[in-house]
């Protein structure tokens, strides 16, 4: 462990980066992906479960988390940390993106954001500095600033509107974390899909001294090749010294396409909402737990995986447990899907240290094609 907030890079083949973060709470494993625990809790898991699988940090988000239970609550009961039995590193989401998606009757303005909640209707105002204010109370290790994000497709305009607001908000971001020993904040990048303006935020970003840079607002309906297409025009204007982060992506295919680009760190709700709804991710690829070709199968998910639920349970018990929309179900298939987002990420950094990261990638890909059958 360290006092201070350090970025090491280790190895790279080609694009793609092996390196730590070492925080006062521990290491930061990259490539990493960050499970979400978007109301202090990863959905359908256990903490000791989430750790167990690898998962070095995990996601927690201002948006939430200030409306239920607020964030001076939490800090009065010890912190986030504490609070969700998680002592290891958590990363706060500025609440931006939720703002836009979730909230009501929002109105935008230079200050910043005043809304009603979708939960109750009460109204809240959430700035640069009171985003900022709510990530240190409840004691996150790395805060992101406060941005716009901006639904794609839209006009070069918009996303220019949106793009130096955010640069605005990222200044007053920075100087509201100040100085947080052993913490970081993260610059986002905006820009929509416009080559230009996403050069000139992370140039902009990069002169702000940021802890780690992130490239927000994608994968919010893009096809992948404009997100990638966005990834490598940004990539070689951001600080190589420094962590690279992709925004709530995305498919196991999206991870390891930006990790051969130069991602360091992912986080996104798709293992977790996928397992409740039925869907399975294994080496071999997709399946649906809910068709009725599973009802009759006794054989496991994947019967060499380390993970208990993919496999110590048959097929047919997970399809009984779906379609009867039990919790254990829920649960057995997050776990499942958790496992294999650690392990696809775990792969990825021994495949970079060997110098071997295509190699990894198309073998990957090559056993998708079996339908969830081994071979």
């Amino acid at each position: 462990m360290t006092d201070d907030f350090r970025f090491t890079l280790r190895a790279r083949d080609g694009g793609a980066r092996l390196g730590e973060i070492s925080t006062p709470r521990g290491a930061i494993r990259t490539p990493a992906f960050m499970p979400v625990g978007t109301a202090a809790t990863v959905k359908a898991m256990y903490p000791g479960q989430v750790r167990e699988l690898g998962a070095d940090v995990v996601l927690g988000n201002v948006y939430h988390l200030m409306l239920r239970p607020g964030a001076e609550r939490v800090a009065e009961l010890g912190g986030l940390h504490k609070f969700m039995n998680w002592p290891h590193n958590i990363l706060t989401d500025s609440g931006g993106f939720q703002v836009m998606s979730l909230a009501k009757l929002r109105k935008l303005d230079e200050n910043g954001v005043t809304f009603q909640s979708h939960i109750d209707g009460s109204r809240h105002q959430l700035t640069p500095e009171r985003s900022m204010e709510i990530q240190r109370l409840l004691g996150s290790d790395i805060q992101m600033q406060f941005d716009e994000c901006v639904k794609l497709p839209c006009s070069h305009e918009e996303a220019e509107r949106a793009m130096r607001l955010s640069l605005r908000w990222a200044e007053r971001s920075r100087k509201a974390f100040g100085e947080q020993p052993g913490r970081a904040c993260f610059g986002i990048v905006q820009g929509g899909a416009e080559r230009d303006l996403r050069i000139e935020s992370a140039r902009a970003l990069a002169d702000m001294d940021f802890g780690g840079m992130a490239v927000g607002g994608l994968a919010v309906g893009e096809p992948q090749e404009v997100m990638l297409a966005m990834i490598e025009t940004v990539m070689p204007h951001l600080p190589e010294h420094k962590p690279h982060y992709l925004m709530g992506v995305g498919t196991p295919d999206d991870l390891l396409q930006s990790v051969k680009r130069g991602i360091d760190m992912f986080d996104c709700v798709m293992p977790t909402r996928a397992g409740r709804h039925g869907l399975a991710y294994t080496r071999w690829g997709k399946l649906n737990l809910k068709n009725a070709r599973h009802a009759e199968d006794p054989r496991p998910l994947d019967p060499t995986s380390s993970c208990p639920a993919a496999r110590d349970y048959s097929r047919a018990y997970l399809h009984h447990l779906v379609r009867c929309q039990e919790i254990l179900g829920m649960m057995l298939l997050t776990w499942v899907n958790l496992a294999y987002y650690q392990d696809l990420m775990a792969g990825a950094r021994e495949a970079i240290s060997a110098g071997r990261y295509d190699d990894y990638l198309a073998q990957v890909k090559d056993n998708w094609t079996r339908d969830g059958e081994p071979g």
